[in-house]
């Protein structure tokens, strides 16, 4: 499978792996969606907690957010799902069987008649690069 849009992600249920051209168009696209939203909620499916809050350290150095409270403190079991609320500062996570691979972003806007989108899975490695 080619990744060359976001629309590309919307049937998958765990995040593909991603060339290095694919990961600079997504990033590109992706970007351009974050910087026009007013914050951002993140979603991350991992296999360990310890995976899980390395994607989410990624996004946190990439876009120059501060830190998550009590993110150092948070544990789980086995696979993952952890969810963080850049306007808050919220995070928590809990063990869950059964999913994919992959970090969801849903842009969020403070005029709540602009319609939440959900973008993702990526690889929990995109914002590394």
């Amino acid at each position: 499978m080619i990744i060359n849009d976001l629309k590309d992600f919307n049937s998958l249920r765990s995040a593909p792996f991603l060339n290095k051209t694919e990961a600079l168009i997504i990033l590109d696209q992706i970007d351009k969606k974050i910087l026009n939203s007013d914050w951002i909620t993140i979603g991350i499916m991992a296999k360990s907690d310890v995976d899980a809050k390395e994607a989410l350290n990624s996004i946190i150095r990439k876009y120059k957010y501060k830190s998550f409270k009590n993110l150092d403190q948070i544990n789980a079991k086995g696979n993952v799902f952890l969810k963080a609320n850049q306007k808050t500062g919220e995070v928590y996570i809990r063990s869950e069987n059964g999913l994919g691979e992959g970090i969801l972003l849903t842009c969020q806007y403070d005029d709540l008649s602009t319609y939440s989108q959900t973008y993702g899975p990526f690889p929990l490695n995109l914002f590394c690069k």
